[in-house]
């Protein structure tokens, strides 16, 4: 099956209609998972930072949030704990992603309100998963026919 075909629906395959923020001051990252995201259908906003990701979300309201640990100025702890202070995005998911793998690291990321914590390299299905366990993917489709 191509490449092409893949991100189709044709009943097997995923067509999500998800806007979905990721936060990485790694471009690398930023772009593995833009892409691999577009492929599926979602719609991707992308940030460098806590502070660059904060004035984007209130433009573009995203269904979850995908946010790196260690990144310049504004951590993804300080981060999330920001969009769960606030009550119009308190129920946002935010998906925490990190290269470190602790349980004081997961922990951290609970405590600031993270619902679910990945460990890079991360793959497309990873982020599906999260994107399915956290979202109403079957209310987005409908809303976005109707």
């Amino acid at each position: 099956m191509s490449d092409e075909t893949q991100h189709t629906t044709d009943g097997i395959r995923l067509e999500l209609n998800v806007r979905v923020m990721v936060i990485d001051d790694s471009k690398t990252i930023r772009r593995s998972a833009e892409t691999l995201l577009k492929k599926v259908g979602c719609d991707v906003i992308t940030a460098t930072d806590g502070f660059e990701a904060l004035a984007k979300i209130t433009e573009y309201r995203p269904d979850i949030i995908f946010v790196d640990i260690m990144m310049p100025r504004l951590d993804g702890y300080q981060t999330c704990a920001l969009i769960k202070n606030n009550k119009t995005f308190k129920s946002t998911p935010v998906i925490m992603l990190s290269s470190k793998d602790s349980i004081f690291d997961r922990a951290r990321g609970r405590i600031v309100g993270s619902e679910e914590y990945l460990t890079k390299p991360f793959s497309k299905q990873d982020l599906i998963t999260a994107i399915t366990s956290h979202v109403d993917v079957a209310a987005k489709a409908a809303n976005s026919e109707g």
